[in-house]
């Protein structure tokens, strides 16, 4: 079965009729998204902007072989991660680059406000327990409920095992759990 996404559209009209209106829609649509991603690598705003800057130039420069990628949403989040560690490597000359190292900022957590009736006192209570997540944790968690990767994608993009990422799913929602003090993860699986 092969579905049609957003983005294959957008990389269609990019590729195939050099559509600079459908490029300027996917730099809005994942500029922010790889700005953080970026920044939890580099821990620098300037470096992290460069990055991104560098990915849409890429993307602009090899448009006509995109359409050839089956996952572009996932090819964009490993030309930001490849960008960032080869920006940082550059700047470090040696140093050897751990995800461990990543500080990650959740922008927003996508829980179904009806049925979670979120006060803005619960959703402080929320924001607090992500981060006070171990910061590799935190970012498979962000990469996965805010960015909207699959567990197989971020076990490929960080270059982990899926059962690694579901592991650390799962003590992220136990975490958030003990520290919320609700049943979360029959929450957020809904």
């Amino acid at each position: 079965m092969n579905m049609t996404t957003p983005i294959d559209i957008l990389v269609s009209r990019i590729a195939n009729e050099d559509d600079a209106d459908a490029y300027k829609e996917l730099f809005h649509s994942y500029y922010n998204r790889l700005l953080q991603f970026s920044l939890s690598i580099t821990h620098s705003k300037q470096f992290a902007e460069e990055v991104v800057s560098d990915v849409f130039l890429k993307i602009w420069l090899k448009r006509k072989s995109l359409v050839k990628i089956q996952n572009k949403h996932l090819y964009l989040y490993i030309c930001a991660k490849n960008h960032s560690i080869n920006k940082l490597a550059k700047e470090r000359r040696g140093e050897v680059f751990s995800f461990d190292e990543c500080q990650v900022e959740i922008q927003s957590v996508f829980f179904d406000p009806e049925q979670l009736m979120i006060t803005e006192e619960m959703l402080k209570r929320i924001h607090a327990a992500i981060n006070q997540l171990p910061q590799r944790c935190r970012l498979i968690f962000k990469l996965i409920k805010e960015d909207g990767l699959k567990y197989k994608e971020v076990a490929e993009l960080l270059g982990i095992s899926i059962k690694t990422v579901e592991n650390q799913m799962a003590i992220a929602l136990k975490k958030m759990e003990q520290s919320i003090g609700f049943d979360i993860v029959r929450s957020v699986s809904s």
